[in-house]
Formats: structure tokens, sequence, C-alpha cells
């Protein structure tokens, strides 16, 4: 079943690519880009697609996106099938074709050390990831993004009215696949080594130079501060940061390009709501040094941009609103004791905005020093690392100094990218270091993925701007690239692998790592074993566990809510008519026992448990430590 989930991925995309980029008559030229180009521009509109389906209450269902991503290559095929033949006939292996097949074996090296550190431990790190799987299991079971209308209060963190392009492509995904934990490991792995290739296309069209393209590529994939195999929206975001650059830059000689940069501009708006914004920053300041250096107000940018918000109303038109007035609270840069319940509309809009600007917003953001910047670290983040690393540093700001001293010579050529890129540079220096200079953030610590992007455009600029001092000297050059690779490689690439290949802990809402050991013994069921704890927090790991546990169905959540005063007898019952067959007491399972005893939690918790163990008729023990119980349903 994951082998056929990797093919449907790649039909999927690559299909729904193919049919926007023919519906709208852009292709680039070179065999080889156009395939990587159709899966980068198939995953932006796989993710429309399914928010789309999502609003006209469509079944999102793997079945019905693989027929939308047929149906018209299928037609096209037979049509021009001589056409293609030929095509494919024409093919050679040019300079342009061995550079991408270079980038392709960074990718590919990239794949490895991402697999290789998400399958080393068979959990979910951290806590987020926990969280995707089980809005995932949702979309992916009920065929939707949107929460039960008897839900009262905001069961997903990462769904309505969180926007759910991540998670609705990755529950089409599970839908075909038998274990939700190899889905989100392999494809977020995947999905990041991808955009290695995306961010090589969209250099060499932004550069117009594929050297210059390589050497930015080759910087992505080794600076540590470009992503790590953390399991998040965010994963998905630089993907789609680059293929929409790309569309645009397409878009300069081909209008036709600027409706898909629309659509993968929608995308990324039905993504993530703060990388949306940033990606609007970095819009703007690609939109203005276009327009001042061309002196001709760029159009195709405009209309991308307002046919990317339209689309994207599909779900802020309705999830605005309730995001405010209802689920703020959930949204993780918010303190929920801060907003009043009975605020009104703008008040806690208002609270919102200001809480979300705050200097301090994300939960690891943290003035950052020089030696964060400068020296790269084994020991790091695993969310976003930071980082850039010794020789990647120097040659940045050795790059950034050529740059400005060339500085005339860009305006005069109106060679945007250079200024485009120092104006990136800023702007996510500065949105990195808020909590330093006291300024809005925009959660500041995910930023560090989108500053490696300025970064590696300069040092690919400036590496070739250094190339001129060295005149007509081949020694010299091939000597300059060798020491560069090699210090890079030793002084970042080596402490990124370091990172991503290490155990990752599973989180930090375990009690106790008994109580996570508790859960770990799932793994020695069968997959999709109906098990339950009444945790709240702790069903979600069972998910995560593969493991099945319908923590949103309304019985469930009815009967968790009085869970304290359930007689073994009841619970038994219960479990029973819902088919499941372990049930797992622990602290978490029984938490509430605070708010009714206090002091005397530890001797009710104590006895409680005894009243579940000697129901013998009822439950036999499966699994026992210090922690709590697994319960096997007779």
């Amino acid at each position: 079943m994951n082998l056929l989930t990797i093919i449907l991925f790649f039909v999927y995309t690559f299909g729904l690519g193919y049919t926007a980029c023919s519906i709208t008559k852009t292709k680039p030229e070179n065999l080889l880009e156009r395939i990587f180009s159709y899966v980068g521009v198939g995953i932006g509109v796989f993710i429309v697609i399914g928010v789309i389906l999502n609003l006209l209450h469509v079944p999102i269902d793997w079945k019905l996106f693989l027929l939308l991503s047929l149906i018209f290559p299928i037609y096209d095929f037979f049509k021009n099938k001589e056409n293609i033949k030929e095509g494919l006939k024409a093919f050679k292996l040019n300079k342009s074709s061995i550079y991408l097949l270079i980038v392709l074996c960074l990718a590919l090296f990239s794949f490895y050390m991402y697999h290789t550190g998400a399958f080393a431990y068979p959990y979910l790190e951290d806590d987020d990831p926990w969280e995707h799987a089980r809005s995932v299991s949702y979309i992916s079971t009920e065929k939707t993004a949107f929460e039960p209308d008897y839900a009262k209060t905001d069961l997903f963190r990462y769904i309505d009215p969180y926007p759910p392009g991540y998670e609705i492509l990755m529950a089409v995904l599970y839908q075909t696949s038998d274990s939700i934990n190899w889905t989100l490991k392999f494809f977020n792995a995947l999905i990041i080594s991808l955009s290695i290739i995306l961010f090589y296309l969209f250099a060499k069209e932004f550069t117009k130079n594929k050297n210059k393209a390589l050497i930015a590529a080759f910087v992505i994939a080794v600076i540590p501060c470009y992503l790590s195999h953390f399991i998040w929206v965010h994963s998905l975001i630089p993907l789609l940061f680059f293929v929409a650059f790309y569309c645009l830059e397409m878009s300069e000689t081909d209008k036709r390009w600027s409706w898909l940069a629309g659509i993968i501009i929608a995308a990324i708006f039905v993504v993530s709501a703060d990388q949306a914004i940033k990606f609007c920053l970095f819009f703007a300041v690609y939109f203005i040094v276009k327009w001042i250096m061309s002196k001709k107000l760029p159009l195709e940018n405009i209309k991308a941009a307002v046919l990317g918000s339209i689309v994207s109303l599909s779900w802020w038109a309705i999830a605005f609103k309730e995001m405010i007035m209802e689920r703020v609270g959930r949204i993780e840069f918010i303190n929920p004791g801060l907003i009043p319940k009975e605020a009104g509309f703008f008040s806690k809009a208002s609270s919102f905005i200001s809480t979300y600007f705050n200097p301090y917003s994300g939960s690891a953001t943290r003035p950052y020093t020089f030696e964060d910047f400068f020296i790269a670290k084994s020991a790091n983040m695993i969310n976003n690392p930071v980082g850039v690393g010794i020789m990647l540093s120097i040659t940045a700001i050795l790059s950034i100094v050529l740059i400005l001293l060339f500085f005339k010579k860009y305006i005069a050529e109106k060679k945007s990218y250079a200024i485009i890129a120092l104006g990136w540079l800023l702007l996510t220096f500065l949105m990195v270091n808020s909590a330093t200079f006291n300024i809005p953030g925009l959660i500041s610590f995910r930023t560090w993925m989108l500053f490696a992007i300025p970064i590696a455009l300069l040092i690919a600029e400036g590496l070739t701007l250094l190339m001129l001092f060295a005149g007509s000297s081949k020694i010299l050059k091939i000597s300059i690239i060798a020491i560069f690779v090699l210090g890079a490689i030793f002084t970042s690439g080596v402490q990124k692998y370091e990172l991503n290949t290490v155990m990752w802990p599973p989180g930090g809402a375990w009690t106790s790592m008994d109580e996570f050991q508790l859960y770990l013994w799932a793994l020695n069921l069968p997959k999709e074993t109906r098990i339950s704890s009444f945790s709240g927090d702790q069903d979600n790991h069972l998910i995560g566990l593969d493991m099945w546990n319908c923590d949103w169905c309304p019985e469930y959540l009815e009967f968790r809510k009085d869970f304290i005063n359930k007689t073994p007898s009841e619970t038994h019952a219960f479990l029973k008519s819902s088919k499941y067959q372990y049930f797992i007491l622990d602290p978490m399972s029984v938490n509430y026992f605070v708010e009714y005893f206090g002091n005397n939690t530890n001797t009710v918790i104590s006895e409680k448990f005894q009243e579940y163990i000697n129901a013998n008729d009822k439950f036999s023990i499966a699994f026992q430590n210090n922690a709590g119980v697994v319960l096997r349903v007779l």
C-alpha cells in the first residue's frame, strides 16, 4: 500500500500540474524541468482543489483526485500521441539536464538524510506532529476539513479555522496507506527534498544563470536553518514560495504563467496564515524592485496576486470571523487567557493582531546572538533549526560587500535579482531578530527557513563575482569553489546531517517516560487496533502510533466528558459497543481528578485503577508499569 501511495502522489501532482499547464498553454522547454515544474505546480493545484471541494461539501476522497489528475493527461495522450512520442525522442542530455540531475542528487541525499532521521524512532517527535496525525485522521475518515457541527469547542488545532491545505494533502495520501505514521514522515521528508529542485528552477529563472542556480541549490541543501524533518505545515511553505516566484518569473516572457502563479499564491494562503503574510512581504519587495527598475507596472504580478487572494477566499471568507470570535484561543501564539470570552469582535481582533505582532511571538522565539548565526550546531531546535555556519556566513558577508561594490552596475543593467535578494535578506534578518530589536516579529523563529533563501541567492551571486578576480585561471577558480564547497559541508552540512539523523524526543505532553512507554506498547498491536484512553490530549498519540481512536465522534466526546463518574461496567459497555479492544488508564486519562478531589487525587486515582483491575470479568491486564495499565476489553 505504501508503494501505491508514493506512485499516486506523483500521479496526482504531475497529472494536475500537467493539466493546469496545458490549459494555460504554458510549459518549460527542457523535458526534465517540465516534469518537475508539473509536480510543483500540481502540489499547489491539489491543495486549492481540496479546499474548493471542501467548500462545496464534496467528499475529499483519493479516487476523485485520481480522476481529476488523469482525465486531461489521458485525453491529451490519445489526441497528441505522436507529438508526445516525438518530444520524448527529441530529449537530449544537454547542460541544463546535467545541472538538473546534479540538483536531483542533492535532493535525493537530502531525502536520505530526512528519511533516516524521521524513521530512526517509531513515534512522532515533539508535540505538533501528533496533532497533525489527529487532524489528518479526521479528514481522511470523515472526508471533510470542516469541524463537526456538534463541536462546541475547537476540536482540531490545525484545521477549521486554521487553513487546512497541508492536512488535506496528507489526508488524501493516508487514504491509500496503511500507516498515518509512515505517511506523515515519508511525505514530509519528500516535500522538503523536492523543494530543493524547485528552488533550483526558480533560481535559474530569477538569475538567468544555471551556474548561480546550482550554487544556490547547494547552499539551500546544506544550510542548517533551512528546515529539518519536523512534521508541520511549514515544511510545505518554501516549496510553494519557489513555485510561485518561478511562475512569476516565467510570466515576464509568457503572461499565461501569471494564472498559475495566482493558483500557487492561493495555495500558500490556505496552508499557513502567518507564512502567507510573510509571502506578501516577499512579494512586495519583489514587486516594488521590479517596478522601479523596469519603470513599468508589473501587471501580471498584480493579476496573480488578485487571483490568489480571491481563490483563497474559498477558505478565509468562512474561517476569518470564526477564527477571531470563537477559536482564537487555539492559535498557538495566542495566550488562551489573554482575551475574555465575552469580548466583542473588534476587541478580539485587536488583541489577536497585537499578540501576533509581538516581538516575542512564537513558542521558540528568543533574542539571537552572533554565535547563533555564525556557528552551526548539531544540538539545535528541531522544529526550525537556527544557524548558517562559518563558511556560509563568511561567504554571505563577502557576497554582500561585492554586490554593493557593483551596485551601480546592477542598476544600469537592470539586474533586479540581486537587489531583490538584498531586500529579502534585510526583511528576513529583521523578522528573525524581532526579539533583539523589539520590533514586530510575525513569529520570528519560523522565519529562519525563509532567511536561508536570500542567503543562498546572494552567495551564488557573490561567488560568481569572486570568479572575476580569478581572471582566466581555471585552477584558481576550481580552488575557490572547492574550498567553498568543502568548508560549507564541514561547517554547516555535517551539523545539519547530525541534527536530522539523531533520535528526537517524543514531546512535552507526556507526564513521564513511563507513561510514554505505556503508550508505545501499542506498537505490539496490529495497525488500526481500536484503543482508547479517554485522555483527550493522549488520544492523538494513539492515532500517531497507527491505532484507531475516534476521539471526535459525538458519543465518544460525551462519554469522555463524564468518564470520572463512570463505573467499570459502564465503561466496558461503552467500549464494547464501540468495538474498542483496549483501554489505557494513566494519569492523563484521569486528570480531572485534580479538579474533583484536590489533595486526595493520588489516593483516588489509585483506588480507581484498582477498581478497573479488579473487574477481571470485563478487563484483563495486557501491560502495566509505574505510570498505568493497558487493559484488554473482554
